[in-house]
C-alpha cells in the first residue's frame, strides 16, 4: 500500500486538490469569544472577520492535540498505509508540527513529520508534492524528501492593512510591528525560515498589491511556476492579483489557484489580507 500523506487545515488547498491527491487534513481549533470550533468545519473566515471587526470579541487559535494526530495516524495504518508523512505549517508560527511529532513518536518510525516552514499554500504545495510522490509508489523517505524539496522551492508574500492582529497574536515582534506601521505605511511581509518578516513598506494598498506581483515575478525568474493567491474578505484584490500574475508570467505560469484563507490565518492577519505563494517547478 502507498504511503499516506497528512496535512493540516492551514494549507487552504482548493477542496478538489485534497481529494485528488488523497490527502488527510487535520483541522486546527479557533476560539471566538470563548467558543471553540474546528477550522473549516465549525468556524469560517467570515465568522472571524466579523468578530475582529466588532472588536469586542476575542479570537484565538490552538493546535490539534497529539491524540488527534495519533488517532489519524492509527486509522491510516489500520487502513493499510505503509507509513505516513505528515506535513504542517511552520513550527515558528504554531505548535502543530510539535504536536504531530509527539504523536509520531508512538509509532516506531512509521510516521515522519515535515515542517513546511510556511503556511497557506506555502504548506499546500509541499503537501501536494508529497501526495504526488506517494501516488507514484515512493517510499517513506522519498515522500518526505519530495515535501522538503517543494518547501525549498516555495516562497510566500502577503500584504495586510495593519500589523496589529499579527502583533496581538505574537506572530510578529513589537519592533517590527512598530516599524511596519510608522508614517502610515502599508506592510509587505514574507515568510522567511519559518517566521513572518517585514519585507517592504509602501504608501497605499494599490502599491502594496503591485509590489506583491513584482516580488512573485522576481521569485519566478525564468522557471515554470505554480502560484496561489490568498485573500481574506477581499475577493476583488485576489482577482486583481490573479489577472496581473497571468499577464506578467505568461507561459511560465502553469497552475494557478485562488482561495480565501481560513479562520486560523484570518484570526492573526485580519481583514484585507492578500497574498501570493510561488512554487518553482523542478
Amino acid at each position: 500500500m502507498p504511503v499516506a500523506v497528512v496535512t493540516d487545515s492551514t494549507a487552504y488547498l482548493p477542496a478538489e486538490l485534497a481529494g485528488e491527491h488523497d490527502l488527510t487534513v487535520v483541522p486546527l481549533t479557533v476560539v471566538v469569544n470563548g467558543t471553540e470550533g474546528l477550522e473549516g468545519d465549525e468556524v469560517s473566515p467570515d465568522d472571524v472577520a466579523r468578530a475582529l471587526g466588532e472588536r469586542r470579541h476575542a479570537v484565538t487559535t490552538s493546535r490539534p492535540a497529539p491524540e488527534q494526530f495519533a488517532r489519524t495516524y492509527q486509522e491510516l495504518l489500520d487502513g493499510g498505509a505503509a507509513g505516513v508523512v505528515s506535513v504542517h505549517l511552520s513550527a515558528g508560527l504554531s505548535g502543530t508540527a510539535a504536536a504531530a511529532s509527539l504523536a509520531a513518536a508512538r509509532f516506531g518510525g512509521r510516521i515522519t513529520v515535515v515542517d513546511s516552514r510556511s503556511t497557506g499554500m506555502g504548506l499546500g504545495f509541499p503537501a501536494l508534492a508529497a501526495g504526488a510522490a506517494a501516488a507514484r509508489g515512493a517510499d517513506l523517505t522519498a515522500v518526505r524528501q519530495a515535501a522538503l524539496d517543494a518547501a525549498d522551492r516555495t516562497r510566500t508574500f502577503f500584504y495586510v492593512d495593519t500589523l496589529e492582529f499579527l502583533r496581538r497574536g505574537g506572530r510578529i515582534n513589537a519592533a517590527s510591528a512598530l516599524l511596519g506601521t510608522a508614517l502610515s505605511v502599508k506592510p509587505i511581509l514574507h515568510v522567511k525560515e519559518g517566521a513572518i518578516v517585514l519585507r517592504d513598506r509602501v504608501r497605499t494598498a494599490s502599491r502594496g498589491l503591485a509590489r506583491l506581483v513584482d516580488l512573485a515575478v522576481e521569485t519566478a525568474g525564468d522557471a515554470e511556476v505554480d502560484v496561489a493567491v490568498h485573500h481574506l474578505a477581499a475577493p476583488g484584490r485576489a482577482a486583481e492579483l490573479a489577472t496581473a500574475l497571468a499577464d506578467r508570467l505568461g507561459d511560465r505560469l502553469r497552475d494557478r489557484y485562488v482561495t480565501e484563507v481560513g479562520a486560523v490565518v484570518a484570526a492573526h492577519a485580519g481583514p484585507g489580507l492578500a497574498g501570493i505563494v510561488v512554487h518553482r517547478r523542478p
